[in-house]
């Protein structure tokens, strides 16, 4: 069976969580998570960053630094993960829905000045398979309505819009480290800060609601309880796993975007017959996932089937949020959102780990060329 996914190893991720363990610090903001903020501060060049548990710790952080309240409106793309939404239904926002563009499962950027009123507090762009939202223009939104841009970036490292990382754009961004992402800890997330005005409130949050991290730079004589947060911070050990990855990335990135290449190569022949993923001239693929788009839930269905009996594990991926069980029993809003139903229905995502053999390739792209019998 080709799986879907194989988390890959560098080879010094349990070295360096053995040296983790036997410095005696295991709890966080040590040695490891140093190295790994700044690691993205240096080569991407956000103001701050802070290592989380998870994106969605990271996405709910963004929720907390913005003071979101009951009535705010968080505007967010239907076709995303469930963590987009739900950071900002726990402060009490609502969630306003976003369709996604004709040609990509990014937000349609055309589309979404009509979606803001005089309750709408922050956007939130999900760059889908590392490509980038055309953030221009939600920048320019944000400036002429004095709103908040957050990075959904969980799929975005090292992938650029018109020359600039991902998640360096927006007020805010989180990114996610889960084991099927590029870079991996098993969980583990990102808050990328690049507005200065959430540096110090930040590592509050990050520090369940103290100033212990000012304490132990010596920026006060004490530390307690001065603002609200949670235990945000991943131990040392998830740290020192991330760093290992992180010294490899370019390593990494050039034998994904090797497959991401050779996939599409190998199936242009469909182009005509379905949907490959179009990377729009302002970004960049940090080949996180290749998929394809078939023509109808029905016949994604039967590829998935006949992958499976080749031995081949695809999947597709999310539920457009405005038809989930949540949102139908909370909101009475329904909107019409046809593209990101085409996304639901018809996505497929086929296997993409650093480990995928060129054979296990060439036998996943024969197996669809047949399917569609060119």
């Amino acid at each position: 069976m080709i799986p879907f996914n194989k988390p890959y190893l560098t080879g010094k991720e349990a070295h360096y969580m053995y040296d983790a363990v036997y410095t005696g610090k295991l709890s966080g903001n040590g040695k490891y998570t140093k190295k790994c903020q700044h690691f993205f501060e240096e080569k991407y060049g956000f103001k701050k960053t802070l290592l989380t548990t998870s994106c969605t710790d990271a996405l709910e952080m963004c929720a907390i630094l913005l003071d979101i309240k009951p009535g705010d409106e968080v505007i967010i793309p239907s076709y995303t993960f469930v963590s987009t939404a739900i950071a900002f239904i726990r402060q009490g926002a609502k969630v306003i829905f976003a369709d996604s563009e004709r040609d990509t499962p990014n937000l349609d950027v055309t589309k979404l000045e009509a979606l803001i009123t005089d309750k709408t507090k922050v956007i939130v762009p999900v760059h889908y398979a590392g490509v980038a939202v055309d953030m221009d223009p939600i920048m320019e939104l944000a400036s002429k309505y004095n709103l908040f841009v957050v990075e959904d970036a969980a799929q975005a490292i090292d992938s650029f819009y018109k020359g600039r990382p991902l998640g360096t754009i927006g007020h805010l961004s989180a990114f996610s480290f889960h084991e099927t992402k590029n870079i991996i800890a098993g969980e583990g997330g990102l808050l990328g800060i690049n507005d200065e005005r959430f540096v110090e409130r930040a590592e509050i949050i990050w520090e369940k609601g103290t100033n212990r991290a000012s304490f132990f730079r010596g920026e006060v004589n004490k530390y307690g309880w001065v603002d609200i947060g949670s235990s945000f911070l991943p131990s040392e050990t998830t740290a020192a796993f991330l760093y290992a990855q992180l010294e490899n990335i370019n390593d990494i990135q050039l034998k994904r975007i090797s497959l991401w290449n050779s996939y599409f190569d190998k199936l242009k022949p469909l182009k005509d017959k379905i949907s490959l993923p179009e990377i729009p001239s302002y970004a960049t693929c940090n080949a996180h996932m290749f998929f394809i788009v078939c023509n109808s839930i029905e016949e994604r269905n039967r590829l998935i089937q006949t992958l499976k009996d080749n031995g081949i594990y695809s999947v597709f991926h999310y539920l457009s949020l405005h038809k989930s069980q949540y949102y139908l029993e909370h909101f009475s809003e329904r909107p019409v959102l046809e593209e990101a139903d085409k996304y639901t229905d018809r996505l497929l995502r086929l296997p993409m780990f650093y480990e995928l053999a060129e054979v296990d390739l060439i036998k996943i792209t024969n197996c669809i060329l047949d399917f569609y019998d060119v």
